[in-house]
């Protein structure tokens, strides 16, 4: 028998019980980070449209941005096409107590770059040569590297696209890269293939998630992230909220006619204009 394997998609309820579950122990893990100095670099990448950022969204949703932050390059300006490769990636990298999300990283050169012309390909062999010795460095200083690659099939990444032509709220995700990506299947494909072959090593190996199925994916991924990592439950002095202090009435609130304060929105929508004033 052949066709596409019917995928049994997870209820809602159980999908919004299990993310939440799983992002308390990104809180753990955060604090965990903090309290012991721990650097850690998650590098996201794969096709366009694959769920990389809906997941990258789903981790970082209740963790502090002073401590987990997203790394989304744009281009490289023509100084930073001057630098060293790797030079601009590295001025992201995480200091002590820090979560780096690398959404595209110094991959773009495996995948986007040497697919579309961008890189010469002695630079592109220049990177599956030093890629690997690069991140052993990273490795070697003592950060926890994680690399994970969206495998999405050429049917869900189109369907996705469609979906995203008469969005008004991610129209701005499909730009002309992303549509040239749709002719270039098999090129992306065999680049893919290429960069595995020299950079899925023992030290620092890819991670592949079928995201076919947007909810699956991040769960997978985020479960797989917590059980690769050895952090435990941090202690935290209680907090108690002090009593109310006793009002002496010799405060006085200023008119609100001194301060301007925004039109009520709310009101307007609801149908009372001279509340909305």
């Amino acid at each position: 028998m052949t066709g596409k394997k019917r995928i049994r998609k997870i209820p809602n309820d159980v999908y919004e019980a299990e993310i939440f579950r799983l992002q308390t122990e990104l809180v753990k893990l955060q604090e965990w980070v903090r309290a012991t100095g721990a650097r850690i670099v998650i590098v996201f990448e794969g096709r366009d449209a694959a769920g990389k950022g809906g997941t990258i969204k789903r981790i970082t949703e209740y963790l502090s941005p002073r401590i987990a932050r997203v790394a989304a390059l744009p281009a490289p300006s023509d100084r930073e096409r001057g630098e060293w490769y790797y030079q601009r990636y590295i001025a992201h990298l995480p200091a002590k107590g820090e979560i780096v999300l690398f959404d595209r990283s110094w991959y773009n050169r495996a995948g986007v770059e040497t697919v579309m012309g961008f890189c010469t390909p002695q630079e592109h062999a220049l990177f599956l040569r030093q890629t690997p010795i690069f991140e052993q460095m990273l490795i070697d200083d003592g950060i926890i590297l994680r690399k994970y690659w969206f495998s999405v099939s050429d049917a869900e990444q189109l369907k996705r696209f469609r979906s995203r032509l008469n969005d008004p709220v991610r129209q701005w995700k499909l730009s002309p890269m992303d549509l040239e990506s749709v002719y270039r299947w098999e090129d992306y494909s065999r680049a893919k293939d290429q960069m595995m072959v020299h950079c899925d090593t023992p030290q620092s190996p890819w991670f592949v998630v079928e995201s076919d199925v947007k909810k699956h994916a991040r769960l997978n991924m985020i479960a797989h992230l917590l059980s690769t990592i050895p952090y435990t439950a941090v202690d935290h002095a209680k907090v108690e909220l002090p009593e109310r202090p006793v009002v002496t009435g010799t405060y006085v609130r200023p008119s609100r006619e001194l301060t301007t304060y925004v039109p009520d929105h709310v009101a307007e929508l609801m149908g009372d204009p001279e509340k909305s004033l």
